[in-house]
């Protein structure tokens, strides 16, 4: 048996030659081939998937632009077709021989805080309108308000104007007129332009179409 293992420790290499010991620590070389295979496709798998990844996150943000774009289209569509429903809706509930509007603007470069403006037809009010900050600065950039639309039979009528505000220095201002208008078998629109006393204009101008 101590033979049969010392045997197997040495290679013969040539039939009557001399015998060679192996280290006891030698082994046959691994191979490294398969692992390094391994490796490479592990790799190139990799850079597939965050190819297909960022094909897949510039896709989905087209897609989302491309629905914003349909959104965007939509609420436009809905705000064109509520515009055409208020206006028919105005056709309806106040006909042109019957339909007065009545619209505010402030003079020119007039400083006034403008903080109310309450509206009275033949002694009955129609109108009171609390000013924010963003529609006063609207006001004074030259924009005009429709504080009010109804419905009066023709003939003469009694307008009652009543403004309350704060002039530059921080005092308060009031100041009520009364106008007489007339109404034909048309639409009559009306509007009133406020200024603070000392601005040199007329605190209420009415103004008739």
């Amino acid at each position: 048996m101590d033979g049969l293992n010392r045997i197997t420790n040495m290679r013969a290499i040539v039939p009557g030659a001399r015998f060679m010991h192996l280290p006891p620590d030698s082994r046959t070389p691994m191979r490294y081939e398969p692992i390094l295979a391994m490796r490479s496709f592990v790799f190139v798998l990799l850079l597939c998937l965050s190819s297909v990844h960022a094909w897949a996150q510039q896709n989905d943000q087209q897609q989302l632009r491309g629905l914003d774009e349909q959104v965007q289209e939509i609420k436009s569509d809905a705000l064109s077709i509520a515009q055409e429903l208020n206006q028919l809706e105005e056709k309806l509930l106040y006909p042109s021989g019957t339909q007065v509007a009545i619209f505010v603007a402030l003079s020119k470069g007039d400083l006034m805080r403008l903080d109310a403006v309450r509206i009275q037809i033949d002694g009955q009010l129609v109108a009171h309108h609390i000013y924010s900050f963003k529609e006063l600065e609207a006001l004074r950039k030259g924009g005009v308000q429709r504080v009010y639309i109804g419905n009066i039979p023709t003939g003469e009528h009694k307008l009652e104007v009543l403004v309350d505000g704060k002039l530059e220095g921080g005092a308060d201002f009031n100041r009520t007129e009364r106008f007489t208008f007339r109404k034909e078998v048309k639409p009559k629109m009306v509007e009133l332009t406020l200024a603070g006393p000392n601005s040199g204009n007329t605190p209420i101008a009415l103004g008739e179409w």
